[in-house]
């Protein structure tokens, strides 16, 4: 998913880009408001005992279904929705920001700081998905792993 993060190769570059953009957009003295308004609806709505990981998770993939809900039956989709009315389209921002905020809660009640494992994540990814290898191509790293071999085998062979 966020291979594409970093194939123009400027591996150093870009993730600084991302931690600058991480501080800004995700750190706790720059809550973004709607992180701060779903904190204290929760709050006043006294959800902490039922917001526990396991009813956050369900709750979060049903709201992943309703997303889901919305491409079935489409076909193929174009990038931008440019087939889709503004009503279909704001349906579909109203459930992924239903789905972002239980992601969120969900991370905040595991302990888990999501922009850090996010940064970690793709540097993992960038690793495993070499740009100069993956680029066009949907295979999974373990088959990026024998190309490599095969590659630094003829090489072997040639010098």
């Amino acid at each position: 998913m966020f291979e594409s993060c970093w194939s123009n190769g400027s591996l150093d570059h870009d993730r600084k880009a991302w931690m600058f953009k991480k501080r800004t957009l995700f750190s706790s003295a720059k809550s973004p408001p709607w992180r701060k308004y779903a904190v204290s609806v929760c709050k006043g709505k006294r959800l902490g005992s039922i917001h526990q990981p396991r009813n956050l998770v369900l709750a979060m993939v049903g709201e992943v279904g309703e997303v889901a809900e919305l491409f079935q039956w489409k076909g193929e989709v174009k990038e931008g929705l440019p087939d889709w009315s503004p009503k279909e389209k704001h349906h579909l921002a109203q459930e992924l920001s239903d789905v972002l905020v239980y992601l969120v809660r969900l991370a905040e009640k595991c302990h888990v700081d999501l922009p850090q494992e996010v940064v970690a994540k793709i540097a993992v990814n960038s690793k495993k998905y070499p740009a100069h290898l993956v680029k066009g191509s949907s295979k999974k790293y373990t088959e990026y792993k024998d190309m490599k071999l095969q590659i630094t085998d003829r090489c072997t062979y040639i010098f």
